[in-house]
């Protein structure tokens, strides 16, 4: 620890990335419209910074893989823009992909798994290749919880077996949430100007509240979920992940649109989300006000000043209680445990020859002889309990869906912005980073605002609201489904009045105050 300590100011310098370090995609883009960056400036200040901070310094840990070919994708942009032609707001830009969604790249695509150390499929998912048709770079690919963090219930949240465990920025030795946890760490440390993760469940929000930025889980069927390592297709979707909610917004525009291989899709059409952004967007509005129980103190401050700034800003809060949603939990698990074992089974059988596990069932095996570099910290009881289950046709999965989707959007999220005659709801999305622990795994507790809109499909938009006791702590937006815009214009027109941010310094530890050595005398 000492030597991070003091490997801690040395993050500063151009020679390490100092250049981009908090550097909007809008700046960026400013920079190379008047020809003072060029997108191969960028991309290098970003590796030095990703060689600086992520390999060495504080060994961060959140990019699992860098694409061998960023810069030959930047020096192909540059010249496109030296020939007048700029596709739009991401040109040049490099940003990064959360290693379960496939890129067409030199990169395998591993999800965190020795099992798929030679997935290189050499096919980009259509999201990514929408960001190539918006002119992105594909700067690499991030850690995460190994298999988007379905293995185990005692799972460390962060850890692979490829990319080992990824660290908070704020404060090393604490969580950077699951599992898009190397995305939510890279953003916050500059690593890239923007990033991919995707959640089933938190796994946007948690890792965005967690790390001090903005986290976008869209309504389902918004983004396409083909060639993604999955989960569940009743929950799994992509989402960007920014330090503002423009850059979000303008993110999330580029991946918007129908794919004919993901069903969900098939009604969504492109749009702008960004051009939509607001900073009056809350004057007139309702707005539910969800207080959870038993809310720590510095927390419930933080969320009482984020109120007073939405009231400052023309919103009319109206508090709402939390409906009894008694089975929601145990319908939920049996919905992903089911569709685990037939989504990844399909999967896995599109993947190249090089890949020996084909099956979920496969790979369970090869986690067991790899026990020692695999399963070092938690098992895998979720995987097993997984292969177990009878396929979607089995009636107790069918009603376990039908359960779940009732009490998380009819008799949940919908039925308290009934009750409040609101538009969208406010609530705290997680509580601070939690000590990363390879014995106990998480311990979350405090409040969670993943789960009803995650099970109903519903848009959640987490913006930070300041540090809580030296660690972030974020504000959740959650709406109806397709209420996208909407959420999002609420929580610029919020981030804007609150400028609530504060940069990561790398701490060894959280500085979470004095009174821990004692008072001796």
């Amino acid at each position: 620890m000492a030597a991070m300590a003091c490997a801690t100011p040395s993050v500063a310098g151009q020679s390490r990335g100092d250049a981009v370090e908090e550097v909007s995609v809008d700046r960026l883009q400013e920079g190379m419209r008047q020809g003072t960056l060029t997108s191969v400036a960028v991309t290098r200040a970003y590796l030095a910074r990703i060689a600086a901070i992520d390999r060495q310094g504080p060994t961060l840990r959140s990019v699992i893989a860098l694409n061998p070919d960023a810069l030959a994708q930047a020096q192909a942009l540059d010249a496109e823009r030296r020939a007048g032609r700029v596709r739009g707001p991401l040109h040049g830009v490099p940003i990064l992909i959360k290693d379960n969604i496939e890129t067409a790249d030199r990169m395998a695509t591993t999800a965190g798994s020795l099992a798929l150390k030679d997935n290189v499929t050499g096919r980009d998912a259509p999201l990514v290749a929408a960001l190539r048709r918006a002119g992105a770079v594909i700067l690499g690919k991030t850690n995460l919880s190994e298999w988007a963090n379905i293995r185990s219930t005692r799972s460390m949240s962060g850890w692979s077996a490829v990319g080992g465990l990824v660290r908070n920025p704020y404060a090393l030795d604490r969580t950077a949430c699951g599992s898009s946890s190397g995305s939510g760490a890279a953003v916050a440390a500059s690593l890239a100007a923007v990033a991919v993760g995707t959640e089933t469940d938190g796994s946007v929000v948690c890792p965005s509240s967690i790390n001090g930025l903005v986290g976008f889980k869209p309504t389902l069927g918004l983004i396409s979920r083909s060639r993604i390592v999955p989960i569940s297709h009743s929950q799994d979707t992509p989402g960007p992940m920014a330090r503002s909610v423009r850059d979000a917004a303008l993110l999330l525009s580029a991946m918007v649109g129908p794919d004919p291989g993901d069903p969900a899709t098939a009604r969504t059409t492109p749009r702008d989300y960004a051009a939509g952004l607001s900073a009056g967007a809350l004057a007139g509005k309702r707005v539910g006000v969800v207080r959870p129980d038993d809310l720590p103190a510095p927390l419930a401050a933080r969320f009482d000043a984020a109120l007073a700034v939405l009231r400052a800003a023309g919103a009319t809060l109206v508090d709402v209680t939390m409906p009894k949603l008694d089975g929601l939990g145990t319908a939920e698990l049996v919905v992903l445990k089911t569709e685990l074992k037939a989504d990844l089974d399909a999967y896995l059988a599109t993947t190249p020859a090089a890949v020996k596990t084909r099956t979920l069932a496969q790979v369970i095996a090869f986690n067991r002889e790899r026990a020692d570099a695999e399963m070092p910290f938690f098992a895998q009881e979720l995987f097993e309990q997984a292969e177990k289950t009878k396929g979607i046709a089995d009636p107790a999965y069918r009603a376990a869906r039908a359960t779940s989707l009732r009490l998380a959007g009819r008799e949940g999220i919908d039925a308290m912005l009934a009750a409040a005659k609101a538009g969208l709801l406010v609530t705290p999305t997680y509580g601070a980073a939690w000590l990363s622990d390879p014995v106990h795994g998480d311990q979350y507790g405090g409040p969670s605002a993943s789960t009803l809109p995650a099970v109903a499909g519903y848009p959640h938009l987490t913006v930070p609201m300041g540090l809580m006791q030296g660690l972030p702590v974020g504000l959740s937006f959650i709406g109806t489904a397709n209420a996208d815009a909407d959420v999002l214009s609420a929580g610029y027109a919020y981030e804007q009045r609150a400028g609530a941010r504060v940069a990561p310094r790398y701490l060894p530890q959280a500085a979470v105050g004095p009174g821990l050595e004692g008072n001796r005398r």
